[in-house]
């Protein structure tokens, strides 16, 4: 049996990350895709973008590639540098992290062009991300003919929340037209979910919350493995403030901003996307490496109010869970911030955390994220984790049963 090989493309806010992954074992055989390699772009949107690779084989290569301003254009630096690593690679399946799937595309999928046509139209649900995973399908699509294109929702694993947490006190026929609360960083909670188990039992059987703390940054809790509420809900915009968007916010300001300042559709989107969040609040950027290292004392306090925010709806879905017996930190922030990790579970003791300042602390293994470790105590009624998300290998897995499938048969090489 030939090899097959598996491209992911995971275009987010701030980073554009592929994962080059050969199929099973050697030769092909069954069993989870192996990486060979993992690719990152980071600081998007900045004037200090900068690729960073390692290889299976322990190699290590970066380097320096200026302003890249957002995922789409990054990706001719990503198919350079992989053409130089793996020349001559073939794939059998490129697999697509796609934010916004509506209310019908809930499982991975083939994409073809009416496939696209439908996913173009959420875009103004997800605007910092859309245009971005329909333009790598595109580019994809040019640069590996041969391979099947596989789209994997963000919004898929949410599907199957209680809807009394699904709805808005809207009239019904707003619900029958897609307006509904449809939750994002899918496919992070579901490698956390599938992590559980070996991790820690008690919490796979249990009531979780996961905190996906990033440029983008979501909450979910799950019970028994099941997502039963996030925090996100019909865009990319509510819940927790992130890197340049607002999170939660009163209808009635929006009302304001048209009515009082004049603002249009176009100016307020700009607003609630572009420059609000910590680097609207702060003044000093979106990335929490540039606030924890600042002096400005508006830096802190966005700091401040990011973690004041996660408390709060951490006891939010720990009430949509009927309870809480563990909260898992994950993504840029969540498994590489110290400081916002101790802030938020110094305000839950209440819930029964009881911070490891020792393992809270501890360095991890390299830039690709901090090894799986328990941050509280032994005698600690509730348990916090981190545990580093692996999106690119669920897209790989994903893509591979696609292909296994009736719809994939035949296709991708």
């Amino acid at each position: 049996m030939s090899e097959r090989h598996v491209l992911t493309i995971n275009a987010g806010s701030a980073t554009l990350k592929i994962g080059v992954y050969r199929a099973g074992g050697p030769g092909g055989t069954a069993g989870d895709p192996r990486q060979l390699w993992r690719i990152k772009i980071d600081r998007l949107g900045s004037d200090e973008a900068e690729l960073q690779a390692s290889g299976a084989d322990g190699q290590r290569l970066g380097r320096r590639l200026g302003r890249r301003s957002h995922a789409a254009e990054a990706l001719d630096d990503l198919l350079d540098f992989l053409g130089e690593a793996a020349p001559g690679l073939a794939f059998s399946v490129v697999s697509h992290r796609v934010v916004h799937g509506g209310p019908e595309l809930h499982r991975p999928l083939a994409v073809g062009p009416a496939v696209l046509d439908v996913l173009r139209g959420f875009s103004p649900l997800a605007p910092l991300h859309q245009p971005h995973n329909i333009a790598g399908i595109e580019a994809a699509c040019r640069a590996f003919p041969d391979a099947l294109q596989v789209a994997c929702f963000d919004t898929a694993f949410h599907r199957g929340q209680p809807r009394v947490n699904d709805v808005y006190a809207l009239p019904p026929a707003f619900y029958d037209e897609g307006v509904r609360r449809y939750g994002f960083h899918g496919l992070s909670y579901e490698h956390i979910a599938e992590c559980l188990p070996e991790v820690s039992p008690r919490l796979a059987g249990g009531r979780v919350v996961i905190a996906h703390l990033g440029n983008g940054a979501s909450m979910c809790a799950i019970v028994a493995g099941r997502a039963v509420a996030s925090t996100m809900g019909f865009s990319a915009l509510d819940g927790l403030p992130m890197g340049t968007r607002c999170g939660q916010i009163d209808p009635g300001v929006l009302l304001w901003l048209m009515q009082s300042k004049g603002l249009d559709a176009d100016a307020i989107s700009d607003l609630l996307y572009n420059r609000s969040g910590l680097a609207g609040m702060s003044g000093v950027g979106a990335d929490m490496r540039t606030l924890e290292a600042s002096t400005d004392p508006a830096a802190a306090f966005a700091i401040e109010h990011f973690t004041a925010r996660i408390r709060h709806e951490t006891g939010a879905l720990a009430a949509s869970a009927g309870g809480i017996d563990g909260l898992v930190f994950t993504a840029g922030i969540g498994e590489h911030s110290a400081r916002v990790r101790a802030e938020v579970l110094r305000g839950l003791r209440w819930l029964g955390f009881e911070l490891d300042e020792t393992a809270n602390e501890a360095g991890g293994r390299d830039h690709d994220g901090d090894a799986i470790r328990r941050i509280t105590t032994a005698d600690s009624v509730a348990e916090a984790w981190i545990i580093p998300t692996d999106e690119e290998a669920m897209l790989a897995r994903h893509g591979l049963d696609v292909l296994g499938s009736p719809e994939g048969k035949g296709r991708g090489g």
